[in-house]
């Protein structure tokens, strides 16, 4: 993170409330998107509040390069009888990428959502994804326990109303919108139980304050039952395999705007707040904890990344093979975090990052030739890449990066993933790792060679370039892809940033 210690960004009066304006801006201005006029004025008011808050991540960032920890006292009450806001080096990669995704996403919604999304509730629309931007951001930067569940529920409850509005496209969206409340209510209520039986054990909600109370109670059965709880009910949010049945549709069916932003943020929010409570408001180095880590998470990890790679290659909608991908995605997340060392921990929020990227271009470039021909399967890919060159490139190379191809970033990550687990004496892990590698070219290879090598069916809806707007957004993507394999120090700085702030040793070596 050195590289954000000589930045002042802005003026210091603003940079010491920027915990609480990435929070505050989405809030208020979601409110006032209400009274838009009409959509193309809401998506604006969307548009400069997703760069607000990329502005305001990159103050953050800087201020906590600089201090280390920002902790930022609501209404001057310190805690932990008052509210905290905390940045440290955990949460300031996940704030950046959110802003970051949100404002890529915003780029790509006006055309998508114009066409998806019928005109009188266009500005509703705006508004949800304002509040769910505001609650995902909130998961990051609370330093409260309970609060981490309301800022979940507030983005959970938007995400159910923007994907259940794609049933204007797809009467589908209304089923997968159910499914997903209702799965998304279990987990919510499983960590809120979680949270009880903490609050029972230690007498406060404060995140720093119970992780000092709890010395010593590493034999509480309450402290126990909790960890148990909270690791079910996160896992669920994060798409955590078996805990993953509500992802393919809800991707599937919702706008693709929707699934452009939540591909690449709401899983992520939720694998730091599950990496938050195992290393810093539990010890990682607790007999049941390392347990949890080697013979439950684990385990889970290495099923979901062979299990959903081998599912995507058997599906029919594009959408849902990259659905399945991402499960098998935040597989590789989780098994990083499961070795509960540095280099592990660091690995997986290094792939977190680049995922982040690969699938929120793979989704836009979907979401772009589906824009005018309204294709979601396989087969209607023939021929793409003559017909939308520039569309299918970005696809192309962010597909290289899901695959692990070198002169990608997804590589590097999956590179020092395999070399985390290997140094951990992990080989059946690492044996995973390469297998996954060679599904996802089955899968993907599905996509190339239908968009390459096949011609169009007779009478196929033919597939147009994508809008510019959205080909500048999607190539930003792209391009990342491929510059951060050459100089990684961004997103691999703050990953390993993470790791050292939570478990204090060098990224290179192990806990």
């Amino acid at each position: 993170m050195n590289m954000f210690a000589d930045l002042h960004l802005a003026p210091e009066a603003l940079a010491v409330h920027a915990p609480v304006l990435l929070v505050l801006a989405p809030f208020m201005m979601s409110t006032a998107s209400v009274f838009a006029p009409n959509g193309r004025f809401a998506w604006g008011m969307a548009l400069l509040t997703s760069a607000f808050t990329v502005w305001m991540s990159l103050v953050l960032a800087s201020d906590v390069a600089r201090e280390g920890v920002i902790s930022y006292h609501m209404g001057g009450w310190a805690p932990p009888l008052g509210i905290e806001f905390r940045a440290d080096g955990l949460n300031v990669l996940i704030v950046i990428l959110i802003s970051f995704m949100a404002l890529m996403s915003a780029l790509f919604a006006q055309p998508a959502v114009a066409r998806e999304i019928r005109t009188e509730k266009q500005p509703l629309f705006y508004t949800a994804f304002q509040i769910c931007l505001a609650g995902l951001m909130g998961m990051a930067l609370t330093g409260d326990a309970f609060n981490l569940f309301v800022f979940l529920e507030i983005s959970s409850i938007a995400t159910y109303v923007l994907v259940g509005l794609g049933a204007t496209r797809d009467r589908r969206a209304l089923t997968a919108a159910f499914n997903y409340l209702i799965m998304g209510t279990i987990g919510a209520s499983f960590f809120v139980i979680g949270v009880g039986f903490l609050y029972a054990a230690t007498g406060t909600l404060n995140m720093a304050d119970i992780a000092e109370r709890l010395n010593g109670l590493d034999d509480s059965r309450v402290v126990q039952a909790g960890f148990g709880f909270i690791v079910v009910g996160l896992g669920l949010k994060a798409a955590m395999f078996p805990l993953h049945q509500w992802l393919p549709n809800a991707y599937a069916y919702a706008p693709s705007f929707v699934t452009v932003f939540l591909s690449a943020t709401a899983t992520k929010a939720a694998f730091y707040a599950l990496a938050r409570f195992i290393f810093t408001v539990y010890d990682p180095n607790w007999d049941f904890v390392v347990a949890a880590m080697n013979y439950v998470l684990a385990p889970a990890a290495c099923l979901a990344i062979l299990f959903c790679s081998f599912q995507a290659i058997f599906q029919l909608d594009v959408r849902r093979v990259l659905a399945y991908s991402s499960v098998a995605q935040v597989g590789y997340m989780l098994l990083g975090l499961s070795v509960g060392t540095v280099a592990g921990l660091s690995a997986g929020m290094f792939h977190l990052a680049n995922h982040a990227l690969m699938k929120g271009a793979l989704f836009m470039a979907v979401g772009a030739v589906a824009l005018h021909s309204n294709v979601w399967r396989v087969c209607d890919f023939k021929g793409a890449a003559k017909t939308a060159p520039l569309t299918i490139a970005g696809f192309t190379v962010a597909a290289f990066s899901l695959m692990g191809t070198p002169l990608t970033v997804g590589f590097l990550s999956k590179l020092r993933l395999y070399d985390a687990v290997v140094i951990n004496g992990w080989w059946w892990a690492a044996v995973v790792i390469a297998t996954s590698s060679i599904l996802a070219f089955f899968y993907v290879g599905r996509l190339l060679q239908a968009a390459y090598l096949m011609k169009p069916d007779e009478g196929a809806p033919e597939i147009k370039e994508a809008p510019m707007v959205i080909l500048f957004a999607l190539w930003v993507l792209a391009g990342l892809n491929i510059y951060f394999f050459f100089d990684s120090s961004l997103p691999l700085g703050l990953a390993e940033a993470g790791a050292e702030a939570v478990l204090g040793a060098s990224a290179g070596g192990v806990q």
